[in-house]
């Protein structure tokens, strides 16, 4: 049996990452082009006016030794950088709460409900039931208030 073909996955990853370069640097480049091109486009709008008020028909472009004419590198446009907002959150409702005491049984199922102030019927209900088998507690609880 011959050896199994392992392969570099380092050199795989080099050559991935320097085509994501060559791609960015790509990318710049034509919107640097684009850019040239839209302020070459605002400035020529203003040298044609000049050159009316100056009556002259002279070219103000400069040429080459080709004869052609040399485009002007214009400085990049600074990116704006965008404010960000602090996320608005809302405030919590405040909902009010009462206090009530609940009779639950051994396996702590609710049996009954009084009122607050009512704790003493609370109490006779649990001495009143416990002549059962089952034993029951007695548990102050807080609900939404209706």
């Amino acid at each position: 049996m011959g050896r199994k073909r392992t392969l570099n996955r380092m050199d795989y990853r080099a050559d991935s990452e320097e085509e994501t370069e060559e791609t960015e640097a790509e990318e710049t480049e034509e919107e640097e082009e684009e850019g040239e091109e839209d302020e070459a486009e605002a400035e020529g709008d203003g040298e044609s006016e000049s050159e009316e008020d100056s009556g002259g028909d002279e070219e103000a472009e400069e040429l080459d030794e080709d004869g052609e004419p040399i485009k002007k590198k214009k400085k990049a446009k600074k990116k704006v950088v965008a404010v960000v907002k602090p996320k608005r959150t809302r405030a919590a409702k405040i909902v009010r709460m009462k206090a009530i005491w609940a009779v639950f049984d051994n396996s702590s199922k609710q049996v009954e409900k009084f009122e607050y102030k009512e704790k003493e019927q609370a109490e006779a209900f649990i001495a009143e039931k416990s002549g059962d088998k089952k034993s029951y507690y007695l548990q102050m609880l807080k609900v939404p208030l209706e």
